[in-house]
């Protein structure tokens, strides 16, 4: 078992469902409520890592972060270093990777809302931001957990991406996944069974937690409409 590609695996899903937490929900938010003729154009772009090959994902990710791009010079005048083949461009690969994975799940949450509480929200005085902080993420707190729980599950087995982007550097970008096929080519059939029963393992308590906070939200919800019909 690599423990340092075990850590690098942590750290890196860790820091991309925090990430996709915050800047998920504003995303969210105007896909759930936005009344804009085009904007299953944005649904498009948002969903686009669910079909895109890997690789050519991480392609246009390491062009767009390299040294000819205005986001890779303007990265570089700042910190001195460039962003490919380092854990901060993996960073920002594996956010867009996992977008939809965040994005999704809480957007249909936001929709599933009743309109009716959040029009009796405005009509009682509440401005956009104490109904949303107040009655819509209550509401929803089940899909935000599981775009975070799914984010955080997709970017610990991500491969192509890391990569294109990582350029599988000991200590800084080798991930599990990556030890994985080292392992492989190396015939080390073994120590790439134990990895693969980690990350295994990990796919399957994550589910199992998505899944028991649904089931938990179904049975409160069923036992919230009993109790009103009663």
């Amino acid at each position: 078992m690599n423990w340092q590609a075990f850590a690098t695996t942590l750290e890196l899903a860790s820091l991309t469902a925090l990430i996709l937490a915050i800047i998920g929900l504003p995303i969210s938010y105007w896909i759930a409520f936005s009344k804009w003729r085009w904007k299953f154009i944005v649904e498009a772009v948002v969903a686009l890592p669910l079909v895109l090959p890997p690789t050519v994902l991480g392609f246009y990710v390491l062009v767009a972060l390299g040294p000819r791009s205005p986001i890779g010079r303007w990265y570089e005048t700042l910190a001195g270093h460039g962003l490919p083949f380092t854990f901060q461009g993996l960073v920002v690969a594996s956010v867009l990777y996992s977008l939809p994975f965040a994005v999704q799940p809480t957007a249909a949450a936001f929709g599933s809302v009743d309109r009716k509480y959040i029009e009796a929200s405005w009509m009682l005085g509440a401005s956009n931001r104490e109904t949303f902080f107040r009655v819509i993420i209550p509401q929803s707190w089940a899909g935000l957990m599981t775009g975070i729980i799914l984010s955080f599950a997709h970017t610990l087995g991500e491969f192509g991406v890391v990569l294109m982007v990582g350029g599988n550097i000991p200590g800084v970008t080798r991930t599990l996944s990556m030890d994985i096929y080292d392992q492989v080519q190396a015939l080390n059939y073994s120590s790439a069974a134990v990895t693969s029963v980690v990350l295994l393992f990990f796919s399957f308590v994550i589910l199992s937690v998505v899944y028991g906070l649904n089931r938990k939200v179904w049975f409160f919800a069923s036992d919230r409409r009993h109790r009103q019909a009663v």
